[in-house]
């Protein structure tokens, strides 16, 4: 069935599906290249948010969004953080990790490569794990975990002095002793994005690439293990999987996201030579659909997920001039699962309130956004980072331009 937009008596257009407004910021232009960025953002014990960016062949900045003053500045320069000056494919060009933020309040990023052009002979170095400090107000390098890999994603456990990174392109999953401040390589390979998790417990887990298993490290025996997990076959070939713990430290929700935006559980607690996937459902009943990483479990234990879908009305929006997709119809959806209820919500539709938030016609690579009918603005192409700060408020992050928006929590 196609839904229609109906007009009222007085001529005004209704959109035939609920809108979820949120307040966009220009994340700060000066810190990125073609507007983009990627899934890297935390929000911080201090309530503020941190923001990883891409600044190609050139650099790499983790920014501060302070939602009280909404105000912006840079707490993290990759390069003069860690004594680096090289350009081209050899800058750590982007901060691409999802970020951690431990007991202590520090914020955990890491840095990795950009794309390589023609003609640009430089070497990639690999990428460093950083820490930013706001109580100190100064940042902190780590080191670099193996030369010539880039880093996807830092996770600490502060309590025992360790802190784990997943490497880019091979997988390799590494451990940083505190009391040594060396790094070593803990042997399973994990998924191409791979993230780690430390339960309740204080284990450390990872997904691995090689047959869709489960790698558990175990601190106090200094041991990894790994076990099979049963799961359908359309999960088994995510790449790019959303994976997060749930606040009582065992339960983690898993959803692939390339057109596959069911919903599974497993239990890290569970015993056995396999971990059995809990099918919950579809966040949203659409194909093709995506998320990219859009996804966080929020204070209250419900889970929310932005995903990306064939508009299926008549009500489609105007797209930029300039947009790489120009006849694709996209909109993005907020979805919400609710485990007390056993239920799943489509909240809606993301929409902009303050349209002009960046001047899309002179701006270069503002072209990912499009105009519905009724003059609202709403983003089209590409949402990244979805995060739920502590007072309930959702962030989800975009692209062209590299925005962050925030959608207020009503109560």
């Amino acid at each position: 069935m196609v839904l229609l937009a109906s007009p009222t008596a007085s001529g005004e257009i209704v959109p035939p599906f609920p809108y979820v407004h949120a307040t966009a910021y220009h994340v700060l232009p000066q810190t990125n290249s073609y507007e983009s960025g990627y899934f890297s953002l935390v929000d911080g014990l201090d309530g503020r948010m941190y923001i990883g960016t891409a600044f190609y062949e050139r650099n790499a900045f983790l920014v501060q969004f302070d939602p009280r003053t909404r105000s912006q500045k840079i707490v993290i320069d990759t390069h003069a953080l860690c004594g680096l000056e090289a350009t081209g494919y050899a800058a750590q060009a982007k901060i691409h990790t999802r970020n951690f933020v431990g007991p202590s309040g520090k914020v955990y990023c890491g840095s990795m490569r950009g794309e390589k052009h023609e003609g640009d002979t430089t070497r990639y170095p690999g990428g460093y794990v950083m820490i930013y400090d706001p109580v100190a107000q100064r940042g902190e390098p780590l080191g670099m975990p193996m030369a010539g890999m880039g880093v996807i994603d830092v996770t600490a456990d502060e309590t025992r002095g360790l802190v784990y990174a997943v490497l880019k392109p091979d997988g390799h999953w590494m451990l940083r002793d505190g009391s040594t401040r060396t790094w070593r390589d803990l042997g399973p390979r994990a998924l191409y994005y791979g993230q780690t998790i430390v339960d309740g417990r204080g284990r450390a887990h990872v997904i691995t690439r090689d047959g869709f298993r489960l790698a558990s490290y175990d601190p106090a025996s200094d041991r990894v293990t790994t076990r099979a997990i049963e799961a359908d076959e359309s999960l088994q070939r995510q790449h790019i999987p959303n994976w997060r713990l749930d606040r009582d430290g065992r339960t983690t929700y898993l959803m692939g996201g390339r057109d596959d935006t069911t919903l599974w559980s497993l239990d890290l607690f569970a015993t056995g030579d396999a971990i059995k996937a809990r099918r919950i459902g579809r966040m949203l009943d659409a194909s093709p659909s995506l998320c990219n990483s859009g996804m966080d479990v929020a204070p209250d234990g419900r889970v929310y997920a932005v995903i990306r879908a064939d508009n299926g009305t008549e009500f489609t929006g105007r797209p930029h001039p300039k947009s790489h997709f120009p006849n694709k119809t996209w909109v993005h959806h907020l979805t919400r699962y609710d485990p007390k209820r056993g239920r799943i919500d489509d909240l809606g539709v993301l929409a902009i309130r303050n349209p002009d938030f960046v001047d899309f016609q002179s701006r270069p690579h503002c072209h990912g956004y499009q105009t519905f009918p009724d003059g609202t603005l709403a983003p089209k192409d590409h949402h990244f980072a979805l995060k739920i700060n502590r007072d309930g408020d959702i962030y989800i992050t975009t692209i062209y331009p590299f925005a962050l928006l925030r959608i207020r929590d009503e109560r």
